[in-house]
């Protein structure tokens, strides 16, 4: 199921190591175009985490009855809580009445790692399965670990209703105590914001009923040394978790560039990012322009470009403008050290999604999960309305190890680690069939959300099971076909030529047309390998 998904940040060297890390950014209502709702995004990325989409139908329990802890990353079995009478039906990390959760982990100092019952992933999960609200769900979240303890490290909660949005923080106590600290702010409505796997509440109100906190949060860290000043000052942040290269180039930075692409204040906060001076990056800011849905599902797919930080601008890009950097990301030269970009998105992503949550919608779309498997960047995102009864059959359960051509994940893989090696020679194939995939998807929910029988439950589980299933199997099919034609049409390193209609020429005589030779893109390629190996692979006449 989901993978813990925790930066490793090495406070010594300065380097990411090999790191599972996950992303989710917040655009509030009032800071999207008329009639888009709340939205949250989140990324699952894990080298070893197989992209599914869970679902748990509603039900009703006996008195006694009990339910099982699964640790989400280890499978192990850490006890056993009471039921309640009723659990609600969730799809992915989304429930029947909208209500979503998204995560990153960010670890903190490690004595503090929680030896409670509850862990990061079953308290998202149980929590959607018993709250409404996202105001509800902080409580939910917050008995819990305080009934049971908490079985996890730093976290960071993206939880969002139709209504409101939150940012959650919490943290364990350590072996000696099960519980946790946390504190909680609303997001104001008309701003954006994200998390990255770093802690993003620094100080906070103490007096607002917009911002929750567990009555210990100050107190327990001025005993164990992590602050000592007044309570005003406090900073959540900078007491637990741990402030370095890792956490602002490799995680703070996600959340930057989210910032960059919409206000037109964020270069003041490179300071922080690079060097960690002045005040924190804000928890959210004003965009200057409304955001949609797409902006955010393209915001997901980013690379930094266009920034300081532009993954397609430095050497290691190689001769194709390629985005990514394969682990390890931290690397030594000269008994220097080093690390390559960490973006939103990356090739070891699970599944993401832009979760949609609207008060202006009939039940049955209050909450729309616009889901995708493998790297957000090539994927396409395929609509799951939040009282969808099923799982479609190509987004169901697999193994990481068994290559499925029926299930999504595998032919994203497939196109996606395809193009990797020859990024600027693929994605544009890539990105026409995506963007046509994605038109006709949101003509098809537009088309369903006019529907006047999505006010009829029993006609709106099945309407938005077909939305579903015809979606998941098209994409699906269409990926396969499109990485079928990605592999032919670049055999060799060569470039088939093509017609109008995308079919591969022929001369008259019926043979195939010599291809293009394309070499490569990237002119600072060939400089690389005149620096390294100077006059060997010069022209030259020879002397007689």
């Amino acid at each position: 199921m989901i993978k813990h998904c925790l930066t490793v940040i090495c406070s010594v060297a300065i380097a990411i190591a090999p790191a599972l890390a996950c992303t989710s950014l917040i655009a509030t209502k009032g800071a999207c175009t008329p009639g888009t709702g709340n939205l949250i995004t989140y990324a699952a990325d894990s080298h070893n985490l197989y992209g599914e989409l869970y679902n748990q139908p509603a039900a009703d329990h006996p008195k006694g009855a009990m339910r099982q802890v699964i640790d989400w990353d280890t499978h192990r079995l850490l006890g056993e809580i009471p039921e309640v009478p009723h659990t609600y039906a969730t799809i992915g990390n989304m429930n029947e009445h909208g209500l979503t959760i998204g995560e990153s982990t960010w670890g903190g100092k490690h004595e503090l790692a929680g030896s409670g019952m509850i862990d990061y992933g079953s308290l998202i999960y149980i929590t959607l399965q018993r709250a409404r609200t996202a105001r509800e769900a902080v409580k939910v979240m917050t008995d819990l670990v305080k009934e049971y303890g908490y079985a996890s490290e730093g976290e960071s909660f993206s939880i969002a209703d139709p209504d409101e949005v939150w940012v959650m923080e919490m943290v364990g106590k350590g072996k000696d105590d099960k519980g946790a600290v946390w504190v909680a702010r609303r997001v104001p409505d008309g701003y954006i914001s994200g998390h990255a796997n770093h802690a993003r509440i620094h100080r906070f109100p103490l007096n607002d009923p917009e911002t929750l906190y567990s009555p210990d949060v100050i107190d327990f860290a001025r005993q164990k040394g992590y602050f000592n000043g007044a309570d005003e000052d406090f900073d959540f942040s900078k007491a637990y978790a741990v402030t370095d290269f890792g956490a602002l180039r490799g995680c703070d930075a996600r959340v930057w560039s989210y910032f960059n692409k919409f206000t037109p204040d964020a270069a003041a906060y490179l300071p922080w990012i690079n060097e960690a001076e002045g005040e924190p990056m804000p928890l959210w800011v004003k965009p200057d322009r409304l955001l949609s849905v797409d902006d955010l599902k393209w915001m997901m797919r980013d690379h930094f470009e266009d920034t300081p930080f532009d993954m397609t601008k430095d050497s290691g890009a190689g001769p194709f403008y390629t985005p990514y950097r394969y682990r390890p990301m931290g690397f030594e030269v000269d008994g220097a050290e080093y690390s390559h970009e960490r973006a939103i998105a990356t090739q070891q992503t699970g599944f993401s999604f832009v979760a949609q949550m609207r008060d202006n919608m009939p039940d049955a779309l209050k909450g729309l999960l616009w889901f995708g498997t493998d790297d957000a960047n090539t994927c396409v995102y395929l609509p799951i309305p939040c009282r969808t009864p099923s799982v479609p059959e190509q987004l169901g359960h697999g193994d990481i190890n068994t290559l499925d051509w029926n299930a999504n994940f595998w032919v994203n893989n497939y196109v996606a680690n395809l193009a990797y090696p020859r990024y600027s020679r693929m994605i544009p194939d890539i990105r026409k069939v995506q963007s046509e995939l994605e038109k006709g998807i949101a003509a098809d929910v537009e088309a369903l959300e006019k529907n006047p029988d999505m006010k009829d439950k029993t006609k709106a589980a099945q309407l938005s099971q077909q939305l579903a299933d015809k979606w998941a199997a098209e994409a699906t099919s269409r990926y396969k076909a499109l990485g079928d034609f990605l592999f032919v049409k670049h055999l060799d390193g060569n470039i088939k030529e093509e017609s109008a209609d995308g079919k591969f020429l022929y001369t008259p005589e019926g043979l195939p047309v010599t291809p293009k030779f394309g070499g490569y893109d990237n002119p600072e390629y060939f400089r690389s390998i005149v620096r390294t190996s100077g006059d060997r692979l010069k022209v030259h006449n020879p002397k007689n």
